[in-house]
């Protein structure tokens, strides 16, 4: 985000688009309400599964154990949270939280259908101010969901803050693959097949050419693992998958 000048509203990236900053998440609203009731089917169809054996990382290296606190941030329709829930157990709790409304709803109803309701809760929350105590979580996940925030640096202070001493934050997120040919094939599908894939599966285009541009715009690696050690973080480091398409990010709070 930056200041054009004193007194003028603050701007930032809305995909491609430059548009000022306190109007993004009702931009970002509109695409996640879009996108709700198929998000389950697009991730499939997307990644070509791919984004299952993503999250299972994410899991293993999360590291749950029965009686902890955990996060599912940007939770979305519950795919973390349901294995969460799993593994903390009747002692344990796991909040599922979610900016959008309609993805809270979604989320809500595919788990209680799958009868996990005993250990779970919902939250619509801003990941930028999180309404949850100091030292709180022993696990925060935040999975595909930092790009479409605002006030990245706001948010992962946030996260720093409501996470336990000797707690750990998992993002997992698009990124930037290492190899060039990588880059020029991710980079035609990006563009030319997902948006098409987004128009023939949820009749909307637009929303999946603006979920293309937002990763283009979301920090690379090195920049991101910065980011987390500005924010208070320590030993962060991170896990590039699939070439780095997709990377994962983990940071310590001591």
């Amino acid at each position: 985000m930056y200041r054009c000048s004193e007194g003028e509203p603050k701007n930032t990236h809305f995909g491609y688009k430059t548009v000022e900053a306190d109007k993004k998440a009702d931009l970002v609203a509109d695409v996640f309400h879009s996108v709700a009731a198929k998000y389950d089917i697009m991730n499939d169809v997307m990644s070509f599964g791919i984004h299952r054996f993503w999250k299972r990382h994410t899991i293993e290296t999360a590291a749950a154990r029965p009686g902890m606190k955990v996060l599912d941030l940007a939770g979305g329709t519950g795919d973390l949270t349901a294995k969460f829930s799993h593994l903390v157990g009747d002692r344990g709790q796991v909040v599922l939280a979610d900016i959008n409304d309609s993805m809270l709803k979604v989320g809500r109803t595919k788990l209680r259908d799958k009868g996990i309701v005993n250990n779970v809760s919902y939250v619509q929350a801003n990941a930028e101010a999180l309404p949850f105590p100091d030292n709180h979580f022993d696990i925060i996940t935040i999975a595909f969901g930092l790009r479409n925030v605002t006030d990245k640096d706001a948010a992962l202070r946030s996260m720093q803050r409501v996470l336990k001493p000797g707690g750990k934050l998992l993002v997992l997120e698009f990124s930037t693959p290492k190899h060039e040919i990588m880059r020029k094939v991710y980079d035609m599908y990006s563009f030319k097949v997902l948006p098409k894939m987004g128009e023939l599966i949820t009749k909307d285009a637009d929303s999946y050419e603006y979920l293309a541009e937002s990763i283009r715009m979301h920090p690379d690696q090195e920049t991101l693992k910065q980011m987390m050690v500005d924010a208070g973080f320590e030993q962060v480091d991170y896990t590039n998958m699939t070439d780095g398409v997709v990377a994962l990010h983990k940071g310590y709070k001591f």
